[in-house]
């Protein structure tokens, strides 16, 4: 008798404080989004206008940034921002590059004379959002803007809030270095909105990329169908997987960098070691006590952090995997042996010599990934997302095409699809010279 495999449960060192399902937008969200929504539709720029200064104290005659004013701002910004501004920039345009060049269109012939074809071709307007608020997000500026132009998309229309009544100087630098056709000061529902539905005075998009807080989010679920959207986004999260191996010390530096994003973004320990386990939790508290972004990692690690102790790293590969995080870290002995151990992720980070925080910010990757279990079933933003994977047809030979459409009536009667059928019957007859059944036209012969 052969025994039942033993199943190993992990062991919980800490769990999140919340569940799961108090997250995601709420009614009140909802029904906001779709208020204001509703209201650009009806009203156009005077709703826009009317809702940037209810959320933002901001409306200006134009939202729009012109090229004098761009400059004007792109001065202001010290020259060692411009210079990593600009070096960061090429890092993500060499990535997108390279995605592009991994794309190739194709023709075959398939039958004697029938020819099967693909193209990848670029969507016209792609709209992004580059997030203010508490934190000025200029990386995402690299990540929406460039992939977008590499990809050959026309035009470019990008928005970003101000902050605090100031106007972000190097987030604006950030997107003109990276090529947006329009920079418009402009932010929450009423960007997303105005984009993708269009006013007097902007010109709607194909798509939007981009993250934002829980109004943007909605905004783009409730606009998607409508136009294409790069992928549903919610709170940032990070999953480390350390065995006995890791140095505690920059785990807990590498949990709290992504918990500071806000309240309820969640970091995740999987690990092979007790011991390491208790020593990340602690040294958490004591770099808590005067972190300058407390107030939101602190919440984020007491609410949805947690520690799971495994038994062996096949196990911490399988929870992980679980778990289907946007961002997870491998801090083992053999970080690479992730890689075929692994599927459900939105971006691997191996080794202790990077981390979240470079792909984030550096390193050219982009950082617009999947969260809340999406990685099961999307990757983040690249080239792909601004293309259409398009396909063409030719038959110039008059015997395969009488051949297919033989094969088309047959298949489409049984379907019962009696127009799809006559659509090969009419090629038989004037190909081969036979009679239609359904028909006395004659007029090529």
């Amino acid at each position: 008798m052969v025994a039942e495999a033993e199943v190993n449960e992990p062991k919980m060192l800490k769990s999140p404080a919340k569940s799961e399902t108090t997250r995601g937008s709420t009614p009140d969200v909802r029904s906001t989004v779709e208020q204001v929504i509703r209201d650009i539709r009806e009203r156009g720029d005077a709703a826009v206008r009317e809702y940037s200064l209810k959320f933002d104290n901001y409306a200006p005659d134009s939202f729009l940034l012109g090229p004098d004013h761009i400059s004007e701002i792109v001065a202001r910004v010290p020259s060692q921002v411009i210079e990593d501004i600009a070096f960061v920039q090429e890092q993500v345009r060499v990535m997108a590059q390279h995605q592009l060049a991994s794309l190739s269109d194709f023709e075959m012939e398939t039958l004697p004379g029938v020819f099967l074809g693909q193209r990848n071709v670029p969507i016209e307007a792609a709209g992004v959002y580059i997030p203010g608020g508490k934190y000025p997000l200029l990386a995402s500026a690299h990540m929406t803007i460039i992939t977008a132009k590499v990809a050959g998309v026309e035009r470019v229309a990008a928005c970003t809030p101000l902050i605090q009544g100031d106007v972000p100087d190097a987030t604006v630098a950030a997107m003109a270095m990276a090529g947006a056709d329009e920079i418009y000061l402009l932010g929450g529902i009423q960007a997303v909105a105005a984009m993708a539905i269009g006013t007097e005075t902007i010109q709607p998009v194909s798509m939007l990329a981009g993250p934002g807080n829980a109004f943007v989010a909605e905004a783009k679920r409730q606009l998607f169908g409508e136009v294409g959207i790069d992928l549903f986004a919610g709170p940032t999260e990070i999953l480390i997987v350390a065995d006995e191996n890791a140095d505690a010390f920059i785990v807990a530096v590498d949990l709290l960098s992504q918990a500071e994003h806000g309240p309820d973004s969640p970091a995740v320990l999987i690990t092979t070691s007790e011991e390491l386990g208790q020593r990340v939790i602690s040294f958490v508290e004591e770099i808590l006590v005067d972190m300058p972004t407390r107030d939101y990692a602190e919440p984020a690690w007491r609410d949805w952090g947690a520690v799971h102790v495994v038994s062996s790293l096949d196990d911490a590969y399988r929870l992980a995997d679980e778990y289907a995080y946007e961002h997870v870290q491998i801090l083992t002995a053999s970080p690479r042996e992730a890689l075929e151990k692994m599927r459900n992720y939105g971006a691997l980070f191996l080794g202790e010599g990077t981390c979240v925080s470079y792909g984030d910010k550096v390193i050219g990757t982009n950082h617009v990934l999947p969260t809340r279990g999406a990685a099961r079933y999307t990757g983040g933003l690249w080239v792909g997302k601004y293309l259409r994977t398009v396909t063409y047809q030719e038959v110039r030979n008059q015997e395969s095409s009488a051949l297919l459409g033989e094969l088309c009536g047959r298949a489409s009667r049984i379907e019962r699809f009696e127009g799809h059928a006559r659509s090969g019957d009419v090629r038989v007859a004037k190909y081969r010279g036979s009679d239609l059944a359904w028909s006395d036209h004659r007029s090529w012969t």
